[in-house]
């Protein structure tokens, strides 16, 4: 048995949307920049699929602008809120401890070329709470991201109040959706997102695609020059077949989002149970308000790294949190934010299931990665000393 379950760094290509880019890399190969027949149905293949990703929002066609990825639109919203910011003289950056890193990492960037950045503090529920955004707004906030759910534990964050203290104060919100988007029900209207990145690979879509949601009125400036593509947002002839594919996808996704919530939930419910009964384990974040396929433990006394190869060799694959940052040997930074100590950070597992799994696998990973981890522990002269009360657990 082999049972993928890190939908949470990619998703499977849904049948559907595999068939409609087959099709367009079949029909639709013209440049929608042309001019003549071939590049107008592009164009039109074009528009269609904005249309379809702003409806899906909430949004305007107008308001989408197709990119790579999510990192690639974080990149873009958050520098382009920095510089209209500065235009301004407002040079304060806010976000939280435990963004992606296509969000940290460029507010680093910021940082260096004289932005200031408060990274707001998480707590061990793993929620960032919207009175400490308020709290931390001053005259020269140009900009606010907060995560719509983190990547690592699933936790879906105070998107709409946030948005609502930064609408008061006449501040620019931004989201990454990435890892919400296709999975929990976004309306950037109600919810008061000025800007939302989203990835489509993430939803069962194609690699190498997103989007980029901007309120009107809000400027964007182009990382890539070169091109008038997507109104001079961003150069380069755009990917046709990628973007029906997304555009095919999130309409999916929309469709079956409360069919596929409810069975996601229920599978994600069981394998907490089954997990929690795992003697010195922690479930991270809120058991309720989090991803409907989203499952992240830690266990005392083991290292992750050898977990998820144990787990590989049974036929389970998982991780042990984000994709991005799997080569690094550092533990992670989501969980030291939520208080966990290093030594129990460098034990998690996070687990993402699909509409594909079944509650037969979800069984069947509660026996085996019990039995890992008391494999594991069984070797770790750290749990030796634990078990004999020469450290005190922390679990």
């Amino acid at each position: 048995m082999r049972i993928y379950a890190d939908n949470a760094a990619t998703t499977k290509m849904a049948k559907p949307v595999i068939d409609v880019m087959t099709e367009y890399m079949e029909k639709v190969y013209g440049n929608p920049s042309s001019l003549h027949s071939t590049g107008q149905q592009a164009a039109e293949a074009l528009a269609q699929a904005r249309e379809c990703v702003a409806r899906v929002l909430g949004a305007e066609p107008k308001e989408i602008t197709f990119t790579s990825g999510g990192s690639e639109a974080d990149n873009q919203a958050i520098r382009s809120a920095a510089l209209w910011g500065k235009r301004k003289g407002k040079t304060h950056l806010i976000s939280t401890a435990f963004e992606h890193h296509a969000v940290l990492h460029t507010l680093k960037k910021l940082e260096s070329e004289g932005f200031s950045v408060t990274l707001l503090p998480v707590y061990g529920d793993g929620f960032v709470r919207a009175e400490d955004v308020k709290a931390a707004l001053r005259e020269d906030t140009a900009l606010v991201s907060v995560m719509f759910a983190n990547n690592e534990i699933g936790t879906l964050q105070p998107v709409k109040e946030v948005g609502a203290i930064c609408r008061e104060a006449g501040v620019i919100f931004h989201t990454d959706a990435v890892q919400a988007a296709g999975h929990v029900k976004i309306d950037v209207e109600e919810m008061n997102i000025d800007m939302l990145s989203l990835s489509a690979h993430k939803f069962y879509g194609p690699k190498g695609v997103g989007a980029l949601y901007v309120r009107k009125g809000i400027p964007l400036f182009s990382l890539i020059e070169g091109g008038a593509q997507e109104r001079s947002r961003r150069a380069g002839t755009e990917n046709i077949p990628g973007i029906a594919g997304m555009a095919k996808a999130i309409l999916l996704a929309a469709e079956r989002l409360e069919e596929n919530g409810v069975y996601e939930r229920k599978l994600r419910d069981a394998l907490i149970e089954g997990l929690s009964k795992i003697p010195h384990a922690a479930l991270n974040g809120d058991p309720e308000k989090r991803l409907p396929g989203n499952v992240n433990f830690c266990f005392e006394g083991i290292e992750g790294e050898s977990l998820l190869l144990l787990l590989d060799a049974k036929g389970i694959e998982a991780s042990s949190g984000s994709a991005c940052t799997s080569g690094s040997l550092d533990p992670s930074h989501v969980l030291l934010a939520i208080g966990r100590p290093h030594e129990v950070a460098h034990g998690s597992l996070r687990l993402t299931l699909s509409p594909e799994n079944t509650m037969e696998e979800v069984e069947y990973m509660i026996r085996e990665i019990a039995g890992v981890v008391e494999y594991l522990r069984g070797m770790s002269p750290m749990w030796e000393d634990l078990e004999k009360g020469v450290r005190k657990h922390v679990i």
